[in-house]
């Protein structure tokens, strides 16, 4: 195992940092042209772009991310969780070199294709690491901090934007471009010392690795309860998932007693929910909907959209300290619920066509920036890795993971047109989509909080092929390892 940074404590912060910077910069990738769209500087060097040209240029990004998602479900898994991460990284310093040199729009858009090429491995890959390097009492947690770091990301890109609006020349938005470049650097140089996933090294028949991980991971010795336990359960499950599950792309599509097609399309629909919420509206275009839809000056849209994508870090503050306690089903119900709300406030008072109640609209900017960062911003990033079984989880979260960028492409190159031709009668679709996504989340999706990735298991067998390991019983902190074998016994009997 390698490692530069010691065992317990130093190694989790390690970890941590490395999944943290790969998020800021995803946040801040997405948030830093949405502050360029009406950049003097900008507009005169592209020549004033059409708005279908200008949704071109930025959903060339998801698009690359997209196949960035693809491109993982093919090679996750053999090349493994730090290796993927080194790839992505690789592609973001090529992307935003380019972006940052561009002299046309081809170039432009030639740049974030690639950028988002390596931000869709990135965002399939680091999820799903941070999860299986986490205690099931953090995980939630831990994956919600990843999520607040896209907020700060974008809220980065947002001010950087507006304090270099004060500059003339291609500086205003070169620079701006260049620093992803700091981001994706940081990575690289962390991830380097820090350690494999401990299911992913299992599953290659690495086990004395991945015993060894768990134990630096953790500070805690071999024979611990806690590290007996684990790969205990890891062991059991690989046993269970590669008899009967998902061991090739399209087994992640049969009805299988795992019920993994199930839990793909779950955890697919998590994302797609995600992004039919309107929030890249706000987060890619909040200055030019200030402008076109409420009347604004460029500077003025800038200056206040800064201060809506703040709201996005502040409301994910909540998960980030408490999602464990909150429960996913119940945040994104109440969530969407309220977006709902939000959007339809916004759609009536635009529809007026006055300044007064124009203005007015901005409020419920900030209050849907605060609610979304608080709810469905983070449930989704949470239940994709968690809710996958062992041998569909890196093809599984790539797929989930799909649906982001997928969607997301599909908004950012509409929203243009939207904003331009049917003004607030755009916000009515996000908030009859948002209140249809109330009773299809109680009814679909299980609650997941507070269970361990095997445990998780459970909640798709049926009551006669239970796995007896998810039930372990705490002991001074460890696990009743008997269970572990429990549940290689029932394996054995299927």
């Amino acid at each position: 195992m390698r490692t530069c940074y010691g065992r317990g404590a130093p190694l989790r912060a390690a970890i941590y940092a490395a999944c943290l910077s790969a998020f800021l910069f995803f946040g801040y990738d997405q948030g830093v042209l949405g502050g360029l769209l009406e950049n003097p500087a900008w507009l005169d060097q592209f020549d004033h772009p059409q708005p279908v040209i200008i949704g071109i240029t930025v959903s060339s990004y998801c698009l690359g991310a997209l196949f960035g998602c693809i491109l993982t479900v093919f090679i996750g898994d053999t090349l493994g969780r730090r290796r993927m991460i080194w790839l992505a990284m690789a592609l973001i310093i090529v992307g935003a070199s380019l972006q940052a040199s561009a002299y046309g729009l081809t170039h432009l858009i030639v740049g974030r294709v690639i950028t988002g090429l390596g931000t869709g491995i990135d965002s399939s890959t680091v999820p799903m690491y941070q999860s299986e390097l986490s205690k099931k009492e953090w995980r939630g947690r831990l994956v919600s901090w990843e999520i607040w770091f896209i907020g700060i990301g974008i809220v980065a890109a947002y001010w950087i934007d507006y304090g270099f609006s004060y500059t003339t020349g291609a500086v205003a938005w070169r620079t701006p471009i260049a620093i992803q470049l700091i981001f994706a650097v940081t990575v690289t140089i962390v991830v380097w010392g820090c350690p494999e996933s401990p299911r992913w090294l299992a599953k290659r028949g690495r086990e004395a690795e991945a015993i060894e991980v768990l134990c630096a991971v953790h500070d805690l010795p071999t024979d611990d309860p806690y590290i007996v336990g684990e790969i205990e359960a890891i062991r059991a499950a690989i046993a269970l998932e590669t008899s009967l599950g998902a061991q090739s792309f399209t087994a992640l599509f049969k009805s299988d007693i795992l019920q993994t097609r199930r839990r793909v399309i779950l955890a697919w629909f998590g994302l797609f929910m995600n992004q039919w919420s309107g929030i890249n509206l706000v987060v890619y275009y909040m200055p030019t909907v200030l402008v076109r839809n409420v009347g604004m000056s460029r500077s003025q849209a800038i200056l206040i959209a800064g201060f809506v994508q703040l709201m996005f870090p502040i409301g994910n503050t909540l998960p980030a300290l408490a999602l464990d306690r909150m429960g996913r089903k119940r945040t994104m119900i109440i969530g969407c619920g309220c977006l709902s709300f939000c959007m339809m406030m916004i759609s009536i008072l635009l529809s007026f066509g006055r300044p007064n109640t124009s203005a007015a609209s901005i409020a419920f900017f900030f209050l849907y920036m605060l609610i979304f960062g608080a709810t469905i911003n983070v449930v989704p990033w949470v239940w994709g890795p968690e809710i996958l079984p062992l041998e569909a989880r890196a093809k599984g979260t790539a797929i989930s993971v799909s649906s982001h960028w997928m969607w997301n492409f599909c908004i950012v190159m509409i929203t243009p047109v939207l904003i331009e031709r049917a003004g607030w009668k755009t916000y009515l679709i996000f908030m009859i989509l948002l209140a249809l996504f109330v009773p299809f989340v109680w009814w679909a999706y299980p609650e997941t909080s507070g269970l361990s990735l095997e445990e998780v298991d459970n909640l798709f067998l049926p009551a006669d092929k239970q796995n007896h390991v998810a039930r372990r019983v705490s002991i001074s902190g460890g696990t009743d390892v008997e269970t572990g074998k429990m549940w290689e016994e029932k394996v054995e009997s299927l």
